[in-house]
């Protein structure tokens, strides 16, 4: 059976601007509002076991995409990173990128980095912060930790080289409105830390008691399709496997159905 994926409808400059204007008023009101509590760092805390540890290459070549985006990418990302390294998430909090990262904007030293705009590479001020979306939610499937907001890239836009873990395993972001969120609804207090060095972005995970479960990742039922319109789409399915470390015993769970349209030929040899 294929699955239908409409051709996405492109907007006008300012019908996007004032979209974007609303949404993010609309979430920081929530932010205010809502009564949420929200984590905050705490770099005197000492949470020192280990659940998973991530990295991500820093700079990539990829094609029609000019270097220079990519080593903006590294300012805005240490620009971000020291605002959240060291957050603790207690029990009952709510871990949000964009609250404690803020707007990314010139005057606080962010540059033009790389973006994706209806599959087609643009560039904006902040751009590149997706890769810290990515590790963040990659590390928290690891983990017990509740996804209460995650939005899924809409486009395939470069082939799988040198990729690491499944397809549609990122979350992207958008200030403030696409976010990632992460509740912790455990008895279990944790701490994420971020760094960087000359070829990676570093995460680490750590909880103030150790694993009981370990966690797998993994993909079903990917395949490419050619829609009606003349594009094609890639699809798949993501699972999470739970076991406990002491009786060996599993269980699965159903992570996210993925479809998304793609910005190349799966045909082509690459």
């Amino acid at each position: 059976m294929i699955n239908i994926v409409e051709k996405p409808i492109e907007r006008s400059p300012l019908r996007r601007w004032l979209g974007r204007e609303f949404y993010i008023a609309k979430r920081f009101l929530k932010w205010h509002l809502s009564g949420v509590k929200y984590s905050k760092i705490d770099r005197s805390a000492n949470i020192s076991n280990l659940w998973i540890e991530h990295k991500s290459t820093l700079l990539r070549k990829l094609k029609n995409v000019d270097m220079y985006l990519q080593y903006n990418k590294i300012t805005n990302l240490k620009l971000a990173i020291a605002k959240i390294s060291g957050v603790v998430i207690r029990p009952g909090e709510t871990f949000s990128i964009w609250r404690m990262v803020g707007r990314p904007t010139k005057r606080k030293g962010y540059k033009e980095g790389m973006m994706i705009h209806n599959g087609k590479v643009s560039t904006g001020i902040g751009g590149g912060l997706c890769q810290l979306g990515n590790l963040i939610y990659w590390m928290a499937l690891h983990s017990p930790l509740t996804i209460t907001e995650r939005w899924r890239h809409s486009f395939d836009v470069f082939p799988d080289v040198n990729r690491t873990i499944p397809f549609a395993c990122g979350a992207t972001l958008a200030y403030n409105y696409i976010d990632l969120q992460l509740k912790n609804n455990t008895d279990i207090t944790f701490q994420l830390n971020l760094w960087l060095n000359d070829e990676y972005l570093h995460g680490t995970l750590c909880g103030d008691f150790k694993p009981e479960n370990s966690y797998e990742i993994y993909e079903t039922d990917q395949r490419f399709e050619l829609q009606w319109w003349g594009g094609y789409t890639r699809h798949n399915r993501i699972f999470k496997r739970i076991t406990n470390l002491q009786s060996g015993k599993s269980t699965e769970e159903l992570v996210s159905e993925n479809n998304a349209i793609m910005m190349y030929n799966p045909t082509l040899k690459e």
